[in-house]
């Protein structure tokens, strides 16, 4: 690697597997420090075993503000200050509106976004102090840009990804942090068992995918890493208020 981000310090949510875990390698493997939060404590210690001493685990609960403030305080007294957000955590959710269950539409919502929210207004005091700068990466989703059958909650939350990503960008511009978030289509990972489910199982996936993406298969969660890399990177010191499509040209 190249040490694109040598020196920085970030600190990730929803990073002890999948995109986020491929994400948080990556950025070690570019020089970075990171500290992870994430409810599930066993997945933590084995992210961080995996990750190696660069890598820290604080056991976080993303629905609770209180310990949303503690995570990111300990994240950035670990870190020594913080240059860097992550924003993978997500939850997903599929069926019929009409049968969609209150309590899942506002869990899936407290996930997906609010959690955003607190995360970055603890964040950016942290990040506004280094005083060179920043950067905060936001996962929404193709869902968030065209929606999808079943998909209600999970679509219009990441689609108020996008609009909080762009909001964000334009308020935090003066203080020259930049926010910008990431559009995945399919991946292959387990996080999309529930829309799979409601495509009416693996073949049928299959053959949605054949038919809506070009490219004609899913990606892998090392293929979107590398644009948390470069999203945080001073590669991209020009670019904020993105919402960054990576979805083998299914949106075209």
């Amino acid at each position: 690697m190249t040490g694109r981000l040598a020196n920085k310090r970030a600190i990730f949510t929803g990073a002890v597997a999948n995109i986020g875990l491929a994400a948080a390698q990556m950025f070690i493997e570019e020089g970075a420090e990171v500290f992870i939060g994430d409810i599930n404590a066993d997945a933590g210690a084995k992210a961080v075993a995996q990750l190696g001493p660069r890598a820290h685990f604080h056991q976080v609960d993303l629905t609770s503000e209180p310990q949303i403030a503690e995570f990111i305080a300990e994240g950035a007294r670990t870190l020594g200050g913080v240059d860097i957000l992550c924003q993978n955590a997500g939850l997903q959710g599929a069926g019929p509106t009409e049968n969609f269950s209150a309590e899942l539409w506002d869990r899936i919502y407290a996930i997906n976004i609010r959690a955003q929210f607190l995360c970055a207004k603890y964040a950016i005091p942290h990040i506004r102090a280094q005083g060179n700068g920043g950067a905060i990466v936001n996962m929404s989703s193709n869902a968030g840009r065209r929606g999808g059958a079943g998909l209600a909650a999970y679509s219009s939350s990441k689609g108020a990804v996008i609009a909080f990503t762009n909001a964000l960008a334009l308020e935090l511009a003066k203080d020259n942090i930049r926010v910008n978030a990431i559009c995945p289509g399919w991946v292959d990972t387990k996080f999309n068992a529930a829309a799979i489910a409601n495509l009416g199982g693996t073949e049928a996936q299959q053959q949605a995918i054949a038919l809506h993406v070009p490219l004609g298969r899913q990606a892998t969660p090392e293929e979107i890493a590398p644009l948390f890399v470069y999203l945080a990177s001073d590669e991209s010191t020009f670019m904020t208020g993105q919402s960054v499509l990576i979805d083998g040209g299914a949106h075209n």
